[in-house]
């Protein structure tokens, strides 16, 4: 149905009575200015809907009174939140961190000489002790210790300084710097 002068003329002759509708419903006059307007904007768009002949102001009212619900229903759901602090809550943190860290020591691990990082394993991972890793390496246990000192320093500063050359000092991390949970240091 099209739009005509007289449906038209009807429907602003109602917007009194939606004034003092819609101000029972919220009490608050920008509101209800919102609300009127939206409510003469629905019927217009979807005049089609209205049967000539019916109440044109029952059918209005309908119109701003599931209006006012539809909104009060979203509103209700809504925080105000101007600082942003409501949303730094819902932040979702990852859930397994410890796979990323993982990730790093795998990386840096890669990135170490083929006998420290076989030292670092041997003795750090498979809890081998130094004499067991040095048979395993067919060499002595002290050099076992000096591969395992030295990767794990490496290792320790490559993790701390995520790949970047050493501090202003020059000095490594020292080994005794936990790598990563679950890999035991032996001292």
């Amino acid at each position: 149905m099209r739009m005509d002068s007289a449906l038209q003329n009807q429907a602003l002759d109602t917007v009194p009575s939606l004034r003092a509708f819609a101000m029972s419903l919220c009490g608050d006059a920008d509101r209800v200015n919102d609300l009127v307007q939206e409510t003469l904007l629905r019927a217009f768009s979807h005049i089609e809907s209205f049967q000539v002949g019916t109440n044109m102001q029952a059918w209005l009212f309908t119109i701003l009174r599931n209006n006012f619900r539809e909104e009060y229903r979203k509103r209700r759901r809504e925080v105000e939140d101007a600082d942003g602090r409501y949303a730094e809550m819902l932040i979702s943190r990852p859930e397994q961190p410890s796979r990323v860290e993982f990730g790093e020591l795998c990386g840096a691990l890669e990135k170490l000489p083929a006998k420290q990082r076989r030292a670092v394993i041997l003795v750090g991972a498979l809890d081998f002790s130094y004499d067991e890793a040095a048979a395993a390496c067919s060499c002595a246990a002290g050099t076992i210790k000096s591969r395992v000192h030295r990767g794990r320093a490496r290792l320790a500063n490559r993790l701390a300084n995520d790949g970047a050359p050493k501090g202003a000092t020059g000095h490594p991390v020292t080994a005794g710097t936990a790598l990563a949970p679950g890999l035991r240091i032996q001292r």
